[in-house]
Parts: C-alpha cells; sequence; structure tokens
C-alpha cells in the first residue's frame, strides 16, 4: 500500500511499538503527528526523524489519553495545527498486573479509559472522514491476551478482547468504504509494557518492535480484520479456539504469573 504523502496520527508514539510506527512510517514518506506523555521524549524523535527525513511534517502533541475526553480533545489540537489524519493507529495502552481484588480501582478505571474508551473516541473522530474521502488506515493495537481470559491481568485482557471485537466489526462495516481497518495483535514484545506493570512475566519468546510492525505494514496488503504477529503467537491463539474454557483459563493464569 502506497502511503506517501499522507499524514499518520499515532499514540503511545514515545517508544516501543509506537516509536517503530513512526519510524517506519517516516521511511515510507507518511507525515507524522506524534501523541504519547512524555514530552521530552517526543520531541527527541521528532528531533531524530526530521534528520534523517527533512522533507516530512512531524508534529508532537503532549496528552494523557487515559482522562476522559482527551479523544476529542486531542483532535481539537490536531485540528488547530492543520492536519487531515489519513491513517491513525490507536497503540497507546497500559496493563496492570496482578489479582483484581489488590488493584486500584481508580488505576483500572484509567486501563479502561485508555484501552477502550480513547481508542473508540479517536476512532470516531477520524473514521468519517477517512470514509468520505473514499480512503484511510485505522489499525487498533489489540493483544494476544484478547484471545483468552487472563487470570493475572483480568482487566487488561478484557480490554483487548473489546478491542478485537471492535475493530473486527468496523473492518465488516468499512469494507467498499476504501478505509483499511486492521487489529494488531502482537504477543509479549521488548518494550517498557513489562517494566511499567512492575513484574517480569512472559520473558520466553518476546519479539522486537520491528518485527510487529512489520507484520501490521504487511498486513495492510491483505484483506483480513486481524493479524497476530509470530507464528508461535498465532498457534496460541489458534489452540485457545478450540481448548475447553475450563482449561484455557488454568493455562493462561500460568502464563501470567511473575518470574
Amino acid at each position: 500500500m502506497d502511503l506517501k504523502s499522507q499524514t499518520a496520527l499515532i499514540t503511545g508514539s514515545s517508544g516501543g511499538i509506537g516509536e517503530e510506527f513512526a519510524v517506519q512510517f517516516a521511511k515510507r514518506g507518511v507525515n507524522l503527528v506524534l501523541v504519547a506523555r512524555r514530552a521530552e521524549k517526543l520531541a527527541e524523535l521528532r528531533k531524530t526523524l526530521t534528520a534523517r527525513h527533512p522533507d516530512l511534517t512531524v508534529d508532537v502533541i503532549a496528552a494523557d489519553l487515559a482522562e476522559p475526553g482527551s479523544g476529542p480533545d486531542l483532535a481539537s489540537k490536531v485540528c488547530d495545527l492543520g492536519r487531515t489524519v489519513d491513517i491513525l493507529v490507536n497503540n497507546a495502552g497500559v496493563g496492570l498486573h496482578g489479582q483484581f481484588v489488590g488493584q486500584d480501582a481508580a488505576a483500572n478505571s484509567a486501563q479502561i479509559q485508555l484501552n477502550c474508551g480513547t481508542l473508540v473516541d479517536l476512532t470516531a473522530c477520524y473514521l468519517p472522514a477517512m470514509t468520505a474521502a473514499g480512503h484511510g488506515v485505522v489499525i487498533n493495537v489489540a493483544s494476544t491476551a484478547a484471545f483468552q481470559p487472563t487470570p493475572g491481568m483480568a482487566v487488561y485482557g478484557a480490554t483487548k478482547a473489546f478491542v478485537l471485537s471492535f475493530t473486527e466489526a468496523l473492518w465488516q462495516e468499512c469494507k467498499g468504504t476504501g478505509v483499511r481497518v486492521l487489529a494488531l495483535c502482537p504477543g509479549a514484545t521488548e518494550t517498557e509494557f513489562f517494566s511499567r506493570t512492575g513484574e517480569e512475566f512472559l520473558t520466553d519468546g518476546r519479539q522486537t518492535p520491528k518485527q510487529v510492525v512489520d507484520t501490521a505494514l504487511a498486513a495492510l496488503d491483505k484483506s483480513t480484520p486481524t493479524v497476530i504477529s509470530g507464528w508461535r503467537n498465532a498457534l496460541l491463539a489458534t489452540g485457545y479456539r478450540i481448548t475447553p474454557r475450563r482449561l484455557m483459563v488454568q493455562i493462561s493464569e500460568q502464563m501470567m504469573k511473575a518470574n
């Protein structure tokens, strides 16, 4: 898919998968609007990308997308910049690790807002214009955690199941509109995600952000609604579909335990 001269809005772009999306889109001649909480990291990334690709426009917006109403507020800021968003990558997300009964209720509410609420809000802000224009791309980053309950990360797994279901439904609704909708489901990836939970788990077989983004960009030229990054992750996700639910939850719990 030729994306040159289009503009991509990428959330959670100060590191990991979001940063890799920015790097790879820039190589394809895509202008960027980069969003994350850490202004200093965004500024560093902007400096690097503009040095490599001086012909591109790279805007940065520091925002906490876990706040209610942050999606429309972000869209307003993007409009003030005079940018038209052709590609939306809803990558920002957070996960809490541990038993649900011991978790802070406010932190879980923020997790749901970021992983689900703001993702839906931003999609609502940009998908109508994309369908009216007859072109566009929406990539929602779900997870292999979307395919089964995840004891030890109960709310996180449920949010990613929501993202997967929502995105696949949009894929069907957008058939024939010229808009490409894709659910990206990474497994464990070498990012700051795990350090932010305060635990180390799923340490075997982690992919790099480049492997994940390579998978996503290759899938844009196909018609599938969902892509799972990595053959091992795809095998596990397929296995969960045929595993009895009671056994599946037990297996998932063991996988989510901290080392």
